[in-house]
């Protein structure tokens, strides 16, 4: 099951250091371009995913989570939900701690497959919105 308890939440986003975002748009309107700049803003690492681009927010960006040459944390995806299970293998192959599927991002098969390899999985919620929920204030 997903993580939904506020505590279990608050504890993953304390132990994250180095998120990968899969996703990443260079596009400031962007969700993910807001919630990018806003976890770099709060001390985060942010490594920018996306075959379209060499580099985002002054990044290197990758074209896949194999690419990434070093540990990653947490992989958030802003992607579409059928596109979620192969990032899940990918995040599981790489060694991800947990695995963060965006508001809208519903996808059970990847966060039973990422659960089944001991990732922590967060569904549907905003990365942005719950660091402010559960860690100001």
């Amino acid at each position: 099951m997903p993580l939904t308890e506020a505590e279990d939440i608050a504890k993953l986003l304390r132990e994250t250091r180095v998120i990968a975002m899969v996703g990443l748009s260079p596009k400031p309107e962007r969700p993910s371009n807001a919630v990018a700049r806003f976890m770099l803003a709060h001390g985060y690492e942010v490594i920018p995913v996306n075959p379209g681009f060499a580099e985002i927010l002054g990044r290197p960006c990758y074209p896949d989570l194999a690419a990434i040459p070093r540990a990653v944390d947490m992989v958030d995806v802003f992607r579409k939900a059928e596109d979620v299970p192969p990032i899940a293998e990918a995040a599981v192959r790489i060694g991800a701690k947990s695995l963060w599927l965006q508001l809208g991002v519903i996808n059970a098969q990847a966060a039973a497959l990422a659960e089944a390899a001991g990732l922590r999985v967060v569904m549907d919620r905003c990365l942005k919105i719950e660091y402010g929920r559960y860690l100001t204030g």
